[in-house]
């Protein structure tokens, strides 16, 4: 028998596939509005992606019976959707593929698919969105996704985005180095004053986002005319091994450049060692180091400069 905290958490995840096979419709003979039921459609789909694919290969990633597979094979086949043609290393093995009556079919349910979800999407506000985006990639992790990451993009900010830049660079450096409140408030200070007296021209923040959600961001903000500060660099954790840091400093040494700065200058702490190694590789340099234990720790402060 399992535990009761363990049965609670099941229970949980139980009314979850009921609330979201109701809503996708996973249940329906017809998925999609087609005329086959979601294995099918799943096959379909499969093969749209990949092209083509060795059927015994399919059974075992699919996790169905090969005989459940084959039956499907012949169905779709009959209805003139898929083509099978014996593998060229093993004439045992059938490689499948779609027809150009299947292809169609492909790109119909694929853009249905699409348009559901996308309603469902729209029907919530821009906050849940991201929220549930990367809820759910969270949980493909947790349950062992092995399709490749997701890409990270960079934008610029929009309303809404300080106060994730606020409440990230708090709660991670709180758990990370045991900081206290002060520099969470000294976070929405520099935010608040990048808005106040935003210069497109000569100042920009960029925030990286995996889909959707944000997962890092930096800022370069002017602090004269000859003078460029890189602020509130940042990285989650879960997007850390993929060299997202460096890229977002690079963009700011791009940008100080284009906007005619001489000098790129920013404050870290010796303790932020992974940020310091990125600085150091781009060939920032430190200038000054004062003690202090301005959040709560003792540390040093760093100041580093690149001429531009």
């Amino acid at each position: 028998m399992i535990d009761d905290r363990i049965a609670r958490r099941a229970a949980a995840i139980r009314r979850f596939n009921r609330l979201y096979t109701q809503r996708i419709g996973i249940l329906e003979e017809g998925y999609l509005d087609t005329d086959y039921p979601l294995a099918a459609v799943r096959l379909v789909f499969e093969l749209g992606d990949r092209g083509e694919a060795i059927a015994a290969d399919l059974a075992r990633e699919l996790n169905l019976d090969p005989g459940y597979l084959s039956r499907l094979v012949n169905r779709l086949r009959r209805d003139g959707m898929l083509d099978r043609r014996p593998a060229p290393r093993d004439r045992r093995q059938s490689v499948l593929s779609l027809t150009d009556r299947g292809r169609e079919v492909f790109e119909m349910v694929n853009r249905r698919s699409q348009d559901d979800i996308g309603s469902l999407l729209t029907s919530m506000p821009e906050a849940d969105q991201r929220r549930l985006v990367e809820a759910l990639g969270v949980a493909g992790r947790l349950l062992g996704d092995v399709y490749p990451a997701p890409v990270v993009v960079l934008r610029e900010h929009r309303p809404g985005d300080m106060g994730w830049v606020v409440q990230a660079h708090g709660a991670l450096y709180a758990d990370e180095f045991g900081w206290d409140e002060r520099f969470e408030a000294l976070v929405a200070e520099i935010t608040a004053g990048f808005l106040r007296a935003f210069d497109p021209a000569r100042e920009r923040c960029w925030i990286a986002e995996r889909d959707g959600s944000p997962v890092g961001c930096v800022f370069v903000v002017r602090q004269d005319d000859g003078v460029a500060k890189l602020r509130l660099l940042l990285v989650d954790p879960s997007a850390r091994s993929g060299g997202l840091g460096r890229t977002l400093v690079r963009e700011c040494i791009r940008f100080a450049r284009a906007a005619g700065y001489r000098r790129l200058v920013l404050w870290t702490n010796d303790v932020l060692a992974g940020a310091r190694r990125i600085y150091e590789a781009e060939g920032f340099s430190i200038t000054d180091q004062t003690p202090h234990a301005d959040f709560g720790k003792p540390m040093v402060g760093e100041l580093w400069e690149l001429a531009l």
